[in-house]
């Protein structure tokens, strides 16, 4: 893995994360959808719905979350609702093909990932607990980041791994993000996230890996 080409500080213990820029090669086709097929069906193979919240990925975010300050069971971390869904019977929905990568590797790894269009936010970061009165406003709506695990930047809060920012999102005309996957750091490792996403990659080539690197 590489160096980052910014600065970023963590200031929350138990926490790894790890990037990936990539870029977009061709247009959405059979191989992508066949990708998150794949996805799927793996998932309901090695977890059950029932014992979702003691998976070990699961059960670590859920105890960092509560150190941060916020209540798993009210706001779940994005790749657990991701996950509920899909073993509830949903299929991952075709989206862009920089997102429908980054949902399949937050399915495959059980942590949240999100995919910040290249040049909407800039350097130093900063991941830490949000602060009383912060918010941003989400893909859902307006949403409350106090207590929150916090990506931001110096112009503000850029993502939790809870629910997007619409500030960075990634739009029809985006060829170039910056993904970012949340880690237990004792439970998975930049490595290991990196591997998983040249799998996936590698299965579905529709965007490229132009550089990896990780904050452990």
């Amino acid at each position: 893995m590489q160096s980052l080409p910014f600065d970023v500080r963590l200031q929350l213990d138990g926490w790894a994360l790890f990037w990936a820029e990539l870029a977009r090669t061709v247009e959405n086709n059979g191989g992508l959808a066949t990708l998150r097929q794949e996805v799927c069906r793996r998932a309901r193979e090695r977890l059950e719905l029932k014992s979702l919240s003691t998976e070990a990925t699961v059960s670590a975010l859920r105890r960092l979350f509560r150190a941060a300050g916020t209540d798993p069971t009210r706001y779940r971390p994005s790749s657990e609702a991701l996950l509920r869904r899909v073993l509830k019977g949903d299929e991952l929905p075709a989206i862009n093909p920089l997102v429908d990568i980054n949902n399949c590797l937050s399915v495959e790894l059980a942590v949240p990932c999100c995919v910040m269009a290249q040049g909407t936010f800039g350097p130093p970061l900063v991941f830490r607990a949000g602060l009383r009165g912060e918010n941003y406003q989400s893909l859902r709506g307006p949403f409350r980041l106090e207590g929150k695990p916090l990506l931001c930047d110096p112009t503000g809060p850029l993502d939790t791994p809870i629910t997007g920012n619409e500030r960075v999102k990634v739009t029809p005309e985006t060829q170039r993000a910056w993904l970012v996957a949340y880690l237990p750091a004792n439970v998975v490792n930049a490595e290991a996230a990196g591997d998983a996403l040249e799998r996936l990659v590698n299965a579905a080539p529709v965007v490229c890996i132009l550089q990896t690197a990780g904050n452990e």
